[in-house]
């Protein structure tokens, strides 16, 4: 998932840089949605495994 977050944030870089702001900002919002969503599943893990030892 953080990869997939890194490809969209990289899409919406080169998009920015060549103008196309629409697709920029609906790849750069896909990113942060993943990236939080990972954030969100990673620190559950942490917790489930803190909880089972």
């Amino acid at each position: 998932m953080l990869y997939w977050a890194a490809v969209f944030l990289i899409v919406a870089l080169i998009a920015g840089v060549f103008g196309f702001g629409g697709i920029a900002a609906t790849s750069a919002g896909i990113a942060q949605v993943l990236f939080f969503l990972f954030l969100i599943l990673f620190v559950a893990a942490v917790l489930a495994r803190l909880v089972r030892q």
